[in-house]
C-alpha cells in the first residue's frame, strides 16, 4: 500500500475482514486479531493495566505488550528494523521520531487524524503535537509530554526578598545572586548538574536562531543567540551560583533540595511526586514550581516526550490505529496520569481533579503552550551530547565560549556530512 492509503480502510473492509476470520476448533471459536505493541519502562506496565475497557470494546482484539526497559530499547528498535521484526505500533521518544522517520519505518498519519472521531489535533497542546510532524508529514500522536520547568524553594527565596518566581534571566540572575549572599560559601542558588543536557537545551531552546541551520545540513552554534545563552550558563557557575558537579556526585536530588543545597532546580513532572514524597514534613510547603524564565520575559522550554507511532510494516494497522485513538481519549489520559505521572498531552485531559487541583501542576499547564522542539534531524543526540562536552568545558575553564562555538560547529558539521550528502542527491530524509 502507498503511505497515503494505509490507514484509510473503510469501516466496511475492516468488518468484512472480521467476519472473514478464521475460525478453530470444533465450536467455531472466532480467532482474534492481534495487535503488536512495544512500550518502555513503567508506560509498558501501565498499559497493561489501561487495556480492559479497550478489550470490552474491541473482543476480537488481542493487544500483545511488549515491555522494554528504556536502557536497551533503541538498539532493540534498531535491531528489529534491521531484522524486519518491529511491532504494530510503538512508543517513541520525540527526538527518536525524525530517526525511525528517516529509515522510513514509520506510517504518515495525517489522513488517520483527518477521519479520527477522537484523536482531535486541536484539543492537543501544540507544541507537542508539531514535535512528531517531520517535513509537514504527521508520524506520531502525543502520549505524554516531557518538558522542564523550575522547582523552587519559596522560603529560601523569600528569605532573600522575593516573593515571586523570575520572570526573565535578568530577574532570575537577581535572585540567584541573593540566595547566593543568603546561604554562604557552602550552598548554592541552583543546581545544574553538568551531567545533563537538558538545562542548557531549554535555555538555547528560548532563543530565536536554530541551533542548526540551513534545514539541518550544519551548526550553528557560532549565532549570537547561543554565544548569549552559553555566556550566561557559563556565567552562573563562574559567579559560584551553581556547583560544579554532576547529580551522581550528590546524594539525591530530594535530599538536597530539602537541606538547601540549592534553590532552584530545572526538572520535569516526575519530580513533583518525588518531591511530595520526599521533602521533610516541615518543609512541605516550601517549594513550588514555575514556568521558565526566557532572556526578556515568560521562556519556552524543550517539547519532550513520548509519542505513539504505527509502524510502516505493521500488519494490522487498523488494529494498531485502534489501539492509538483508545491511548488518546481523555479518560485513558487521566488514568494513565494516575498510574505513571506523566503529565497528558490533551487539554481536556487536564480535567483531572488530581491536576487541577495540584498547585505544582499549574505550571506546567502554563508551560506547555511555550514550547519548542530541538532540531528533527536523526542525529541530533550525538549533537545534544557534544553540546554538553562542549560546555563543561567552558565551565571547568578548558575552553573559553568562543572556541567552544567554534569547535562544537566543527564537530555538529562532521556529525551532519552524511545528511548533507544525501540531501544534495534528493535524499531530502537523511
Amino acid at each position: 500500500m502507498s503511505r497515503g492509503s494505509s490507514l484509510q480502510l473503510s469501516r466496511r473492509t475492516v468488518l468484512a475482514g472480521l467476519a472473514g476470520a478464521a475460525v478453530s476448533g470444533c465450536g467455531g471459536t472466532r480467532s482474534k486479531e492481534v495487535v503488536r505493541f512495544w512500550a518502555f519502562g513503567r508506560e509498558g506496565e501501565a498499559t497493561a493495566e489501561l487495556l480492559e475497557e479497550f478489550h470490552a470494546r474491541h473482543p476480537d482484539t488481542e493487544v500483545e505488550i511488549q515491555r522494554l526497559p528504556w536502557i536497551s530499547a533503541h538498539e532493540k528498535l534498531l535491531t528489529a528494523y534491521a531484522g524486519e521484526t518491529l511491532p504494530d505500533v510503538c512508543q517513541l521518544g520525540n527526538t527518536w521520531v525524525p530517526e525511525f522517520a528517516a529509515l522510513d519505518a514509520l506510517e504518515p498519519i495525517d489522513e488517520a487524524v483527518r477521519t479520527s472521531g477522537i484523536v482531535e489535533q486541536q484539543d492537543f497542546f501544540e507544541g507537542t503535537f508539531n514535535a512528531n510532524r517531520i517535513d509537514s508529514v504527521l508520524y506520531g500522536i502525543p502520549w505524554y509530554v516531557d518538558t522542564r520547568l523550575l522547582y523552587y524553594r519559596t522560603d529560601l527565596l523569600k528569605q532573600a526578598g522575593f516573593d515571586h518566581p523570575p520572570a526573565d534571566w535578568a530577574e532570575w540572575s537577581a535572585m540567584m545572586g541573593a540566595i547566593k549572599s543568603l546561604v554562604g560559601p557552602d550552598r548554592y542558588s541552583v543546581l545544574l548538574p553538568l551531567n545533563e543536557f537538558e538545562p542548557l537545551l531549554v535555555l538555547a531552546l528560548q532563543q530565536p536562531s536554530e541551533l542548526l541551520r540551513d534545514e539541518g545540513r550544519w551548526g550553528n552554534f557560532r549565532s549570537p543567540d547561543f554565544h548569549r545563552t552559553l555566556s550566561f550558563y557559563a556565567d552562573i557557575f563562574e559567579r559560584g551560583w551553581a556547583p560544579r558537579m554532576s547529580n551522581t556526585q550528590l546524594s539525591n536530588v530530594w535530599d538536597e533540595f530539602g537541606n538547601g543545597l540549592f534553590s532552584f532546580y530545572i526538572s520535569g513532572p516526575w519530580n513533583i511526586a518525588e518531591f511530595n514524597k520526599r521533602m521533610p514534613a516541615e518543609l512541605k510547603d516550601a517549594w513550588m514550581t514555575a514556568p521558565m524564565p526566557g532572556p526578556e520575559g515568560p521562556g519556552l522550554s524543550s517539547a519532550g516526550g513520548g509519542a505513539l507511532v504505527v509502524m510502516k510494516t505493521a500488519r494490522n494497522k487498523e488494529g494498531a490505529w485502534k489501539l492509538i485513538e483508545y491511548l488518546s481519549e481523555p479518560q485513558t489520559q487521566q488514568r494513565f496520569y494516575e498510574l505513571t505521572g506523566n503529565i497528558p498531552p490533551r487539554r481536556t485531559s487536564w480535567q483531572l481533579p488530581a491536576l487541577e487541583r495540584s498547585p505544582y501542576a499549574r505550571a506546567y499547564y502554563t508551560q506547555l503552550d511555550r514550547l519548542r522542539s530541538p532540531p528533527k534531524v536523526p542525529e541530533w543526540e550525538r549533537i545534544v551530547t557534544e553540546m554538553r562536552l562542549a560546555s563543561e568545558r567552558v565551565v571547568y575553564g578548558r575552553a573559553t565560549v568562543d572556541g567552544a562555538t567554534v569547535q562544537l560547529d566543527a564537530t555538529t558539521d562532521a556529525i551532519l556530512e552524511k545528511r548533507r550528502w544525501m540531501m544534495s542527491r534528493g535524499g531530502g530524509k537523511a
